[in-house]
């Protein structure tokens, strides 16, 4: 679901049960998000699960009961790779547990928002399997050793947890959820078309600091010419 508010489009995770991926639901929500970014009256975006759920992960069940492993992990890859592409700011309001490739959705967002229930983390190790995918914006957002912290367990934060290790920004109560990933989310859209250099934030993540610095003049000087 898209819709759109005070320029923000609002992208819903909206799956089965606890909102869990299959290969329709994660392309539905990669094509909004990509409609979103090239919606010239959207300043921002804000990626929330429907019903009381963030998102489940990947639907397990529907692995196990015939579908296709390769199917489901390329499907949550490329909705992955869209999230430092977008040129838009982007906010989750974790409105639930988000575990598993749910959790990885979390990391993939510039900034989170959760309610006090929430569980965020992956729990695949409990039930013999290691989330291969899931776990990159997961190592990504919070560095190996707190990452392998819940990995390695399998168990799953608490939304006090998750606001220490910097998988979430702040904790609100349900009521405030939305307006306060909003409040983050207008404030981040600011730059206008300065924000097409938040791509360029996520590729700098990955060069060395001597690299990035070179890297960024032309980027500098490229934002005053007309």
């Amino acid at each position: 679901m898209l819709d759109t508010n005070a320029n923000i489009a609002i992208v819903t995770i909206d799956g089965p049960d606890k909102n869990f991926l299959n290969p329709d639901v994660m392309a539905q929500v990669g094509a909004d998000l990509l409609a979103a970014d090239k919606d010239v009256s959207v300043s921002a975006i804000l990626l929330t699960g429907a019903g009381d759920a963030f998102c489940g992960g990947l639907d397990l069940a529907s692995i196990r009961a015939g579908g296709d492993p390769i199917v489901f992990a390329r499907s949550l890859a490329v909705l992955l790779k869209i999230f430092p592409k977008l040129t838009k700011p982007v906010a989750a309001a974790v409105n639930g547990d988000a575990v598993a490739s749910g959790a990885s959705i979390v990391a993939a967002c510039d900034y989170a928002v959760t309610v006090p229930s929430a569980k965020i983390g992956s729990y695949e190790v409990s039930v013999g399997v290691w989330p291969m995918v899931a776990q990159v914006p997961l190592i990504a957002r919070m560095g190996t050793k707190v990452a392998m912290e819940n990995i390695g367990s399998g168990e799953p934060f608490t939304a006090q947890r998750s606001l220490e290790v910097g998988l979430v920004s702040r904790i609100v109560e349900p009521a405030a959820l939305i307006a306060s990933a909003s409040e983050w989310l207008i404030l981040a859209s600011r730059g206008g078309a300065a924000n097409a250099g938040r791509v360029f934030f996520y590729e700098l993540a990955e060069m060395s600091y001597e690299d990035g610095l070179d890297a960024a003049l032309d980027k500098f000087a490229a934002q005053f010419k007309k």
